[in-house]
C-alpha cells in the first residue's frame, strides 16, 4: 500500500482493520510476556535485541515485539490530546471561539458580559452592508487605466464584509447552544413531572370512583338478599323440630336421657 492509499483509508469514515492487526497471535504476545519478563527480571538489558534475549524461544519475529503493547494512556493524559486515523483529537472537547479559530470577533469573549448590544450592531451594520451591496451591483463595473492594476469592486469588499458578520452571529449563536440544551433539558423535565402528576391525579380519581361503585353495588346486594329471605313461623319451625307435638316443658335435658333409655330397651327386645 502505498502513501495515497494510506492516507486515504486513514481517513475513511469506516477503514479497514490496520495490516499489522495479524501480528497478534497467541505465540506472539506470550513472547512479548516473556520479553518483559526478562528485562524487568535483569535477566537482559533493555536495549538488547529480542533475538538475544529470546534466543531460547522458536517463532521470534524480526520486528519489534513491543509493538503490540497497548498505547500509553498516562502519555495521552500528559500530552492532552491522542492521535487516531491520521487525525489528532484532544481529550477534553473544548469549542474554539472565533478569535482562536482565526477569525474577526467583534463581541466580547467573556460570556459574563452582555453581548446583546454587539450582537445588535452586528446585525445592524449586515443590514447596512446588504443594502450598500445592492447599491454597488447596480453601479456600472470599474474601469481599468492604461498600465494601472484593477480596481477592487466595492460590492466584494461589502460582501467580504457581510462574511465576516454573519460569522460572528454564528459563533455567538453557537456559544449559546450549551446554555439552550441546558434550558430545554430543564422544560422537558418540567413537563414529564406535570405529565406524571396529571397522570396520578387522574388514577387516584379513577380509584375513588371504582370504590364508591363497588360500595353502591355492595349496599344494593344486601338490600337485595334482605328482601327475598323468607321469615320462618312458628309453625313451621314447630314442624321442622323432631320433637313437635311436646310442649316446650317437656323439651329438657331431663327428658332425653328417658327417651333414650327407652329406645335402647325397645333395640334389645328386639335382640
Amino acid at each position: 500500500m502505498d502513501d495515497d492509499e494510506l492516507e486515504g483509508e486513514l481517513r475513511n469514515p469506516f477503514p479497514s482493520p490496520p495490516s499489522h492487526y495479524t501480528r497478534f497471535t497467541s505465540q506472539n504476545l506470550k513472547l512479548l510476556s516473556l520479553l518483559k519478563t526478562r528485562v524487568e527480571n535483569g535477566d537482559a538489558a533493555p536495549d538488547d535485541r529480542q533475538t538475544t534475549v529470546l534466543a531460547d524461544q522458536k517463532d521470534v519475529p524480526d520486528w519489534d515485539l513491543r509493538l503490540l503493547e497497548p498505547p500509553r494512556v498516562d502519555w495521552m493524559l500528559e500530552d492532552g490530546e491522542y492521535s487516531a486515523f491520521g487525525d489528532t483529537w484532544k481529550l477534553k472537547e473544548e469549542v474554539e471561539s472565533l478569535a482562536k479559530a482565526g477569525g474577526t470577533q467583534l463581541f466580547p469573549e467573556d460570556p459574563s458580559v452582555d453581548r446583546r448590544p454587539h450582537l445588535k450592531s452586528i446585525l445592524r451594520t449586515l443590514l447596512s452592508s446588504y443594502t450598500q451591496l445592492l447599491d454597488a451591483v447596480v453601479q456600472p463595473p470599474p474601469t481599468t487605466s492604461m498600465g494601472g492594476d484593477a480596481a477592487v469592486p466595492e460590492w466584494q469588499a461589502h460582501l467580504q464584509w457581510m462574511h465576516t458578520m454573519g460569522q460572528n452571529l454564528m459563533a455567538a449563536a453557537n456559544e449559546l447552544r450549551p446554555a439552550q440544551a441546558r434550558v430545554n433539558l430543564e422544560g422537558m423535565m418540567r413537563r414529564q413531572v406535570e405529565l406524571r402528576r396529571e397522570e396520578t391525579k387522574m388514577i387516584h380519581e379513577k380509584c375513588d370512583t371504582l370504590e364508591r361503585t363497588l360500595a353502591a353495588l355492595q349496599q344494593r346486594t344486601v338490600s337485595s338478599l334482605a328482601s327475598t329471605e323468607p321469615k320462618a313461623s312458628v309453625e313451621d319451625t314447630s314442624a321442622s323440630h323432631p320433637f313437635f307435638g311436646y310442649p316446650h316443658d317437656a323439651m329438657d335435658l331431663e327428658v332425653l336421657p328417658l327417651v333414650n333409655q327407652d329406645v335402647l330397651a325397645w333395640a334389645d327386645a328386639i335382640d
